[in-house]
Parts: C-alpha cells; structure tokens; sequence
C-alpha cells in the first residue's frame, strides 16, 4: 500500500488526503509486525492471551487502516467516525500481547 500511494497517488491525492492515506499505512505495517509477535509467541506458548491479540490486531486493522483508506478513495469523510474503533482493537492487542508475554 505505501508503494501505491507513493508512486500511484501523491499526484492524484491533496496533501491532507495523502497525510490520512500514510498514517493508514504506518499503522498496518506497525500491526503487520505485531501480528508477527503474537504469532511467535502462540507457537511458543503463549497461551490465550497471544491469540486474543492476533485477533484485535486483525480487527484493528481493518477497522483502522480499511476505514482511512476508504475514507481517502471515496470521500466519505463518516467513515473516520469507524476509526477510533480499530485504535480501540489495536490497544487491546497490545494489551493482549503484553500480557501474553508477561505470562509466558
């Protein structure tokens, strides 16, 4: 997605659209790694707490990331209404995963 944005959108985006369409993409990178980590600590046993992560991990991206990017492509500017509720997911991931670690 930061490639295409790059190279296919900064000239076709305002800066404002293409400043929402780069935080999209920070935080799904941010999350991919994270979601990396609870899956290495799942198979380590990590017990409930990592899987819950990976989960809220998922869902805050597609919540956070999926509703920025949409809101860019279509305009809609409701859509960031649905924002807070992937940063709300992705806390609790963290939240999951540290204490999936602490456990472990």
């Amino acid at each position: 997605m930061g490639a295409f944005g790059a190279h296919g959108l900064q000239s076709r985006l305002a800066p404002a659209d293409m400043a929402i369409f780069e935080t999209a993409v920070r935080y799904q990178m941010y999350h991919a790694l994270a979601l990396l980590a609870a899956a290495w600590l799942a198979g380590g046993g990590g017990g409930r707490g990592s899987v819950l992560a990976g989960w809220a991990f998922v869902v805050g991206i597609a919540l956070f990331s999926g509703s920025l990017y949409l809101l860019v492509f279509t305009g809609e500017r409701w859509l960031g209404a649905i924002t807070p509720l992937g940063g709300v997911a992705f806390l609790v991931g963290w939240l999951a995963l540290g204490w999936s670690f602490l456990r472990r």
